[in-house]
């Protein structure tokens, strides 16, 4: 079960119980992307590290900043890290032809 103060990251789920067990990706995902400091602490604190350097390393949900941080963090290299190889994220930027 969440913390109250970590739900307002899954703004979607509002009325849905989510497993933490069950659903370790999608909320370490979100909270390493979303959460404020104290979201990240409580990841730390509740999920394996294995756990985290898995989701740093293969979602393509996370942001490039967000990815170079953790990467840092757990001293992985860029080839490790799908979002750093390859673009993963959608982007709603339009760009201009040349």
């Amino acid at each position: 079960m969440l913390p109250e103060k970590i739900r307002r990251f899954f703004w979607e789920c509002k009325d849905i119980k989510i497993d933490i067990q069950e659903n370790w990706f999608f909320v370490i995902e979100r909270l390493l992307e979303y959460g404020d400091l104290e979201a990240v602490k409580w990841v730390l604190r509740n999920f394996e590290q294995t756990q985290i350097i898995e989701v740093v390393k293969t979602s393509c949900n996370l942001s490039r900043k967000t990815a170079s941080m953790w990467q840092n963090y757990f001293n992985l290299s860029r080839e490790e890290i799908k979002c750093m190889n390859i673009p993963c994220q959608k982007s709603d930027m339009i760009f201009l032809p040349n």
